[in-house]
């Protein structure tokens, strides 16, 4: 039986820090439910990137997974865009 795929959070890659880890923030809109003024949120997640393909400035793919370490629970699936230079 096969699971169900897993849906990915797309951020961009402010930090690489250290060997096969990236700091990936995501900024999202939201609404207040009863001023409807919009908020902005974002949300940082470390992210083992097995491959180090990733660098500052890249949009990228993340999924939860096992934890890897202490503050590493997301890896990279793909990298969306690439920043040249």
């Amino acid at each position: 039986m096969d699971r169900p795929k897993k849906k990915g959070i797309v951020g961009e890659v402010v930090k690489k820090s250290g060997s096969k880890t990236v700091k990936v923030v995501t900024k999202t809109l939201r609404r207040h439910p009863k001023y409807e003024k919009v908020i902005r949120r974002t949300a940082s997640y470390m992210v083992h990137d097995e491959k180090e393909q990733a660098k500052v400035g890249d949009k990228v793919t993340i999924v939860t997974c096992r934890p890897i370490s202490k503050t590493k629970k997301w890896r990279l699936t793909e990298v969306l865009e690439s920043k040249l230079g």
